[in-house]
């Protein structure tokens, strides 16, 4: 829009994103007095770099894979080639594709809502562009997003050090590329680009694999992936540097210093929320010593007592796609109809790599129970001899289900291993509606489905819960249990 010298609105959301989207159409239901900034681009994450770019390049990934492995079934392809060009072509035009629609959707807003700059406080209530332009806001809400962090020291790199973001942009795939970081982002690109013929390596520092906190897990997933390419989850990196148009990588191994030299070095260290540029403190908001907004309330996104409101990676909350569009939509609702501001129901967390093995998680983790001493036990299920899973030769990988010892409900789950993707979702339905071990094992499964290692899990749990648990009382209602 043309932007004046001064500018007014009820609503004023900075960022474009997933959030941003949601919090605008959400606040539009209530008052049409609605300004959104955006500097960079319109759209989300998700469509431009993240979810979609990333499953297109799994989805060549796993076509690659599934011809050399198709032996195993008694059938023989001859020869596999990878066209790296055509590969990269694919992803960057059904990336562009995506991103069409989500523009097309910015599109039809009224221009006179839209602002392109970039915005930081002055006062409570003030905001000032960039190009001078003042904004009074009656509320606020940030959408700012995040960006991708590494050791400044890696600077050094140049054009050698590269993010997720840069991947989705090659117009070929490099001969070798050293991926740092062992969390979602980097678990799907190593992966994806060894499956389609890259020499790849993935040094990670945490011992984590992804964001798997149950031991036992863990060990599954680090196995599964260690056997089909290098991944070093406690990597002893000494030196990183330079060398032409190469990174060379110096890492001790048992005791020996080895050099191998890479065309890039993808950083997958994590990302940090855009809040620092915004001048929060002139909007008076304290922040912790992270540089986070105190007092965040994660059911209304209102920080503490204050007109401002904050949603999607900028927040403190879960950095995935359909969390930051429901925080959006509670924010743009409680911005709009301020002063009256209702806490909303966040739904249960449910998280998936899409690895392969797939990773995930729901509900409570092992941690977060470990943490609060719950009162829980473990039903396990291991996918190395589930019989769909064996016939389709995707037997790999681990399930532990938590439930409550004594009430038996379902608190949590995490896995490793075939269509979790799917699975997750049959779990976190379950605990959105609150059910108990015993109501799922009542619950229909088909033979043969992959779904019948849930069922296993289940009972595992029931039969570690105490004697004395609803669980192993008779069945009211008199129908079979399983």
């Amino acid at each position: 829009m043309p932007q004046t010298g001064s500018l007014k609105a009820d609503v004023v959301i900075i960022g474009a994103g997933s959030a941003g989207m949601s919090a605008y159409k959400s606040a539009r239901n209530f008052t049409d007095s609605i300004l959104v900034i955006e500097e960079a681009h319109y759209g989300t994450t998700c469509a431009r770099v993240g979810c979609m770019p990333s499953k297109l390049l799994i989805a060549a990934a796993e076509a690659a894979h599934h011809a050399r492995h198709a032996g195993r079934f008694g059938v023989r392809v001859s020869q596999i080639e990878v066209d790296g060009r055509a590969v990269m072509a694919r992803v960057r035009a059904e990336r562009d594709r995506f991103v069409g629609f989500v523009l097309e959707d910015v599109e039809g807003w009224p221009e006179a809502h839209k602002i392109r700059g970039s915005a930081r406080f002055t006062a409570p209530g003030r905001l000032l562009l960039d190009d001078g332009t003042a904004i009074e806001a009656g509320r606020v809400v940030i959408a700012t997003g995040s960006r991708a962090m590494w050791p400044s020291a890696w600077d050094a790199l140049g054009d050698r050090l590269i993010i997720n973001d840069d991947v989705f942009d090659w117009d070929e795939l490099p001969e070798s590329v050293a991926v740092f970081g062992n969390g979602v982002i980097g678990l799907e690109l190593a992966q994806a680009l060894a499956r389609l013929g890259v020499r790849v390596k993935l040094f990670g520092r945490s011992g984590r694999v992804g964001p798997l906190t149950d031991p036992a897990v863990t060990e599954a997933a680090h196995a599964a992936f260690a056997a089909e390419y290098r991944f070093t989850p406690n990597a002893q990196v000494v030196a990183l540097e330079r060398q032409g148009d190469a990174v060379v990588v110096t890492e001790q191994v048992d005791g020996h210093e080895i050099e191998e030299r890479f065309d890039y070095l993808i950083a997958a260290t994590g990302r940090r929320p855009n809040l620092d540029r915004l001048g929060l403190e002139h909007a008076g908001i304290a922040l912790d010593e992270s540089g986070t907004p105190i007092g965040w309330d994660r059911h209304t996104t209102r920080i503490g007592d204050s007109a401002i409101f904050l949603a999607g990676d900028a927040a403190p909350d879960a950095p995935l796609l359909h969390e930051a569009s429901d925080a959006g939509r509670i924010a743009g609702e409680n911005a709009a109809r301020f002063p009256f501001v209702a806490p909303r129901h966040r739904r249960t967390a449910i998280g998936v790599v899409f690895s392969d093995p797939q990773i995930a998680m729901i509900g409570q983790s092992h941690a977060q129970l470990e943490q609060a001493k719950a009162s829980f036990v473990t039903g396990t299920v291991d996918f190395t001899g589930q019989g769909r899973s064996r016939v389709a030769g995707r037997n790999v990988g681990r399930l532990n289900i938590y439930a409550h010892r004594v009430t038996g409900k379902l608190l949590g789950a995490e896995m490793v291993g075939p269509a979790a993707e799917h699975i997750a979702h049959l779990l976190a339905w379950a605990l959105e509606a609150d059910r108990s071990v015993q109501q799922m094992l009542d619950s229909p499964f088909y033979h043969p489905v992959i779904e019948e290692g849930v069922r296993t899990a289940l009972r595992a749990a029931r039969d570690a819960m105490d004697e004395t648990s609803p669980a192993h009382r008779p069945c009211l209602d008199c129908r079979p249990t399983a």
